[in-house]
C-alpha cells in the first residue's frame, strides 16, 4: 500500500448493506470457467480474503466442501453470514471478522484461496507469503478483478448511461479532489503490481483467463445511489452530517440524466490470474 497511508477500520464502514443493490456482478460463467481451470469437484476448502459481504465466495460455495470468508468489517461479515442462512448453506459457511494480515488465525490448510478485488488494501508482501504458507502443495491462489482495459457503450441500449464522470465529480465537490479512504487519502490511488509481489512470494504463473462480459443490463436510480455508498471513497460516513444533502443532490443529478430512473450498461468482463502453489503439473489442485 502507499507509504503515506494507513489502513483503519473505517475503509469501508456503512457500505455492506449497499453491496447486493449496488455493485455490479461478475461476468455470467466466472464460476464454471474457475471450476474449469481449478479441476474444482465439491471437495477441498475455499478462503476467500477480504470477502466482503460473501458475494464470490457463496457463488463458489458448491465447488467446495467448505468455504470460510475473511473480513476485517463486521457489517460485511453480518451480511455474509446471513446471505448463508438464507441460501441454507451455513453448515459450510464460516465467516470471520479479521485482517489478512492477522492470517493464518488458526484456519488450517485449503486448496483455493480467492481475492476478489481485495488485495490492494492489503500489505501484500505478508499477506502473500501466509496464503502460500495456508494453502496446499498445488493449491492456488486466484485473483479476481473487473477488466479495466475495455470500453464499454450503451450502444443500442434502451435507457441513458450511468452517469459516473458526473458522479465523480459531485463525490469531488463533497469531499474534496483527494480520493478518500478510511480516515486517509490515497493520492496516487491502489497499488498496482501484483504480479512482481506473488512471484517474490515463490508462486508460480500467473494463468490469466478472461470470462467475457457485455451483457446489457438494467439499473434503477436506487441501485446507482447504491453502488455510490458501496465504495470506499464515498462511504455513507465520509459526508457526515451532509449525508442527506450529497444523497439528495446525486438523486437530483440521475433525474436529469434519465428522468424516467432507470439507466442502461454493459456487463463487465471478468479477469483472473491463478498462482500455483508448487503444483505437481499446471492445474492440478489437491481437493482431499
Amino acid at each position: 500500500m502507499a507509504a503515506d497511508w494507513e489502513w483503519d477500520d473505517t475503509l469501508f464502514s456503512g457500505t455492506a448493506s449497499y453491496y447486493q443493490r449496488g455493485r455490479l456482478p461478475y461476468a455470467p460463467g466466472l464460476t464454471n470457467v474457475l471450476a474449469k481451470v481449478l479441476k474444482l469437484d465439491g471437495r477441498g476448502r475455499l478462503i476467500d480474503v477480504g470477502c466482503g459481504p460473501g458475494t464470490l465466495a457463496l457463488s463458489l460455495a458448491h465447488l467446495f466442501s467448505e468455504i470460510v470468508g475473511v473480513d476485517p468489517d463486521s457489517g460485511m461479515i453480518a451480511e455474509a453470514t446471513r446471505e448463508a442462512a438464507e441460501q441454507g448453506i451455513t453448515g459450510k459457511a464460516q465467516w470471520v471478522q479479521a485482517r489478512a494480515e492477522d492470517l493464518p488465525a488458526g484456519l488450517g490448510t485449503f486448496t483455493v484461496a480467492t481475492f476478489g478485488q481485495s488485495f490492494h488494501w492489503m500489505d501484500r508482501v505478508l499477506v502473500a507469503a501466509t496464503t502460500r504458507d495456508m494453502l496446499q502443495p498445488g493449491g492456488a491462489l486466484v485473483h479476481i478483478a473487473d477488466l479495466k482495459t475495455e470500453s464499454r457503450t450503451v450502444d443500442g441500449l434502451p435507457h441513458p448511461a450511468v452517469p459516473y464522470t458526473a458522479i465523480e465529480e459531485l463525490v469531488r465537490h463533497y469531499l474534496g479532489p483527494v480520493r478518500r479512504a478510511g480516515r486517509g487519502v490515497l493520492p496516487q490511488g491502489t497499488p498496482g503490481g501484483e504480479t512482481a509481489v506473488l512471484a517474490r512470494a515463490g508462486f508460480s504463473g500467473p494463468q490469466r483467463q478472461v470470462v467475457p462480459g457485455g451483457q446489457p443490463l438494467e439499473r434503477t436510480a436506487d441501485a446507482v445511489v447504491a453502488g455510490v455508498f458501496s465504495m470506499s471513497f464515498s462511504a455513507p460516513h465520509l459526508f457526515g452530517p451532509r449525508g442527506d444533502e450529497f444523497e439528495a443532490d446525486l438523486r437530483r443529478l440521475l433525474r436529469e440524466v434519465s428522468p424516467s430512473g432507470w439507466f442502461s450498461e454493459r456487463q463487465p468482463s471478468t479477469e483472473f490470474f491463478v498462482w500455483w502453489n508448487d503444483p505437481v503439473e499446471p492445474g492440478s489442485v489437491l481437493t482431499a
